[in-house]
């Protein structure tokens, strides 16, 4: 089988999703080419050491350091026309999400996004994706299509620990594109933590909390735990917080291996996007709170007890 994966990076780092990827591609045998676009690019899949790839197509052009849909569809459309790929595997991002329907719709390939479950049997591919917030889930089939672009949420797949030699640096050029839009600029985040989609442990808070000043508490835990902060829509709504740190439905589906959820009910759009962690530690006064159907362990107090104490036990461990 021929496979392409799309290796998203940052700070020349390969994000955890694609690594994944490289693994399940690696598992499966056949030949397998990862793609990178920006500034950098050629750096980061250097890094790639032991992964059994055959090449990294890289286009460091500095036309691609912010995402532009026109730009990166027609990058990405013209690799896979030329490399002609059975499989094309990408993490499910908010690029990603955005990107791959405009290239399959370019290639005529088939696309299934925010897929839980991918398996390789010889030359055939079978995925799984959730549905109706996560009740249930579908078995996708591809027909018709010579490509197979499927997009992973992150955090599902094991990653392997290989040594080795780093692929072969192949640079692509970027096609002439007649741009009807341009980014002006990009305005980030002041975090350093990891995205939401990519942490693997999650401290979220939401009106249990009171307030905006209040995160502080969970900011204090997640520093003592190398975590990333989350919060719900309500407390996004009321301005508490930025969007990008919304966990559910509207916000950002994770999954990683501790959620801890502070004052957080539990509402179906929530459950909706973190219902795929590991281990999930609820802390809420209401005994009769939903997120205790889904939580692993439940602490039935008030957050403001809980988390400095929690900090501290956790802090103790630490050092």
């Amino acid at each position: 089988m021929k496979t392409l994966i799309f290796a998203e990076f940052q700070n020349g780092q390969v994000k955890k999703g694609a690594l994944e990827l490289l693994t399940a591609a690696k598992n499966a045998g056949g030949e397998t080419k990862v793609l990178a676009l920006g500034p950098g690019a050629a750096e980061a899949m250097g890094t790639l050491q032991g992964w059994g790839l055959q090449a990294a197509l890289c286009c460091n052009d500095d036309k691609l350091k912010d995402y532009n849909p026109e730009l990166y569809t027609a990058a990405v459309a013209s690799v896979i026309e030329k490399e002609k790929p059975e499989v094309v595997l990408a993490s499910s991002s908010m690029l990603a999400r955005d990107l791959f329907p405009r290239v399959a719709a370019r290639t005529g390939s088939g696309c299934v996004s925010d897929c839980t479950e991918l398996n390789f049997s010889g030359s055939e591919l079978s995925v799984r994706r959730p549905l109706y917030s996560g009740k249930c889930t579908a078995a996708v089939n591809f027909t018709n299509c010579e490509t197979k672009i499927v997009l992973m949420r992150a955090n599902q797949l094991p990653v392997e620990q290989v040594s080795g030699d780093a692929p072969a640096v192949e640079s692509i050029e970027l096609p002439p594109v007649d741009l009807k839009t341009t980014v002006k600029e990009v305005a980030k985040g002041e975090s350093q933590k990891l995205d939401l989609t990519e942490a693997n442990i999650i401290v979220s808070g939401g009106r249990g909390m009171r307030g905006a000043e209040h995160f502080e508490l969970l900011e204090n835990l997640a520093d003592k735990i190398g975590a990333t902060v989350g919060a719900s829509r309500a407390v996004v709504d009321a301005g508490w917080v930025a969007h990008s740190m919304q966990v559910g439905q509207t916000g950002k589906t994770v999954a990683p291996s501790l959620y801890i959820a502070a004052g957080i009910s539990g509402a179906i759009q929530h459950l909706a996007g973190m219902s795929g962690s590991k281990v999930i530690v609820a802390i809420n006064k209401d005994a009769d709170a939903p997120i205790f159907q889904k939580s692993t362990y439940g602490i039935v107090g008030d957050a403001f007890e809980v988390l400095p104490k929690l900090t501290e036990e956790l802090g103790a461990m630490m050092d």
